[in-house]
């Protein structure tokens, strides 16, 4: 431990650093961060991403009677 306190000395006193508070603030905007893709994961296992037919809509309805695109080409 005394080999350190040499070295310490070296640091520059008009250097700023973030010191504790800064790493306070990015230790608590990274568990937010968790916890939010936790939760965003949890939430995504809900969802059913199979979509059914509607039964308004005959099938096929959606490609237009002649097979041609909604911008007017083939």
């Amino acid at each position: 431990m005394t080999q350190l306190a040499p070295l310490a000395k070296e640091v520059d006193e008009n250097k700023v650093t973030p010191g504790v508070l800064g790493f306070i603030v990015f230790a608590v905007m990274a568990l937010a961060v968790w916890g939010l893709m936790k939760s965003m994961n949890r939430h995504m296992r809900k969802v059913d991403f199979k979509e059914s037919p509607s039964e308004k809509e005959p099938v096929g309805a959606g490609a237009g009677a002649e097979g041609k695109r909604p911008d007017g080409e083939k």
